[in-house]
């Protein structure tokens, strides 16, 4: 039977009130609303080192991740008035007022919500001109193992590290890898997606066997696919320490580099890793310590360009972009031509 007696929490100053707290959220483990909360309120300090300040779309499952869902970019009516907001636009130009995570009682507001899924964008709600986070997508195509995404990995490592750029590795919390790098704030989002288009396409050239950078999925074959446009103006990805919308409650860990060989994706959940925590710290404790410069691949990118190449394919629900290639499947272009 799930209680309706709320359980307060003291949070940033705040006191956040949870209510049905014993309300059945993950099925595998029988961890509840409470027990998400309790999770945060244990990754507080690293969570807010990778979300803090950044407006965040938030996945709702109110009646935990066996349920029902919906993104929700604005904030409901109703919000406490200490909750800070930001307005954020989607690429045909829908504004919307969207949660910033500025300290630990606005993510547990969010989780009374029913809020499993944390999406943040790429940038800090105070510049939002600046995108400081090249995020690197590493995402199993049909036919791909996880053996191949860690493989794949090490080449991004390789890569990033000639170029002079350090990257963190995190779980993506399901089946992949995501390789952050946090930059210095010089580039708009566009700018980081040439990056991420560049060093696509690098890593395809490298490792033809392994690695794609080809948009159309009918061109990937069982190839890990670098999801250049996961860096494209207003999009976001699942964020570092936040728990997955499984039944296990799995979470989207940042782990060292050394982890990556042996890490068991469906291990980390919000049950064992604050004690991995705990014990091992965080992996991603320095990654504000040096920003890193994308000089080196925007060359890449300005090298394809000048070599004859054109920018990668859009998503579809962008406008026509300057220098981009007809947005269509080649497969369907030759029934056309």
């Amino acid at each position: 039977m799930v209680s309706t007696e709320a359980v307060t929490i003291h949070a940033a100053g705040r006191d956040v009130r949870i209510t049905s707290p014993d309300k059945l959220f993950f099925k595998a483990g029988g961890e509840t609303k409470l027990d998400l909360a309790r999770y945060y309120e244990a990754v507080e300090e690293p969570i807010l080192r990778t979300m803090g300040g950044r407006p965040t779309m938030m996945q709702r499952f109110p009646d935990g991740a066996h349920g029902k869902s919906f993104f929700q970019k604005r904030v409901p009516k109703g919000a406490p008035e200490w909750l800070e907001t930001a307005e954020v636009s989607t690429p045909n130009g829908t504004t919307s007022n969207a949660l910033v995570v500025a300290d630990l009682a606005h993510l547990l507001w969010a989780v009374n919500l029913g809020c499993i899924g944390f999406h943040p964008w790429p940038y800090r709600a105070a510049t939002p001109e600046v995108a400081d986070e090249l995020r690197i997508d590493l995402d199993p195509s049909p036919g791909v193992t996880f053996d191949q995404v860690r493989e794949a990995a090490g080449e991004v490592r390789t890569l990033l590290e000639e170029d002079g750029i350090a990257s963190f590795v995190k779980t993506s919390g399901s089946k992949g890898l995501h390789i952050y790098v946090r930059c210095e704030p010089r580039w708009t989002s566009y700018g980081v997606r040439e990056a991420a288009v560049a060093l696509a396409r690098e890593l395809e050239r490298r490792r033809p066997d392994l690695i794609t950078a080809q948009w159309w999925k009918e061109q990937r074959g069982e190839r890990v696919f670098v999801d250049f446009n996961q860096n494209a103006p207003h999009k976001t990805v699942f964020g570092a320490w936040c728990v997955r919308p499984r039944v296990g409650g799995q979470v989207s860990t940042p782990i060292r580099w050394e982890e990556v060989p042996t890490v068991d994706l469906d291990s980390l959940t919000l049950a064992t890793v604050p004690a991995k925590l705990a014990a091992e710290g965080d992996p991603w404790a320095a990654i504000d310590d040096v920003l890193q410069s994308l000089d080196p691949l925007l060359a890449r990118y300005d090298a394809d360009i000048e070599a004859g190449l054109m920018d990668a394919p859009w998503p579809p629900v962008y406008p026509k972009m300057p220098n981009e290639p007809p947005r269509v499947a080649p497969s369907r272009a030759r029934q056309d031509g």
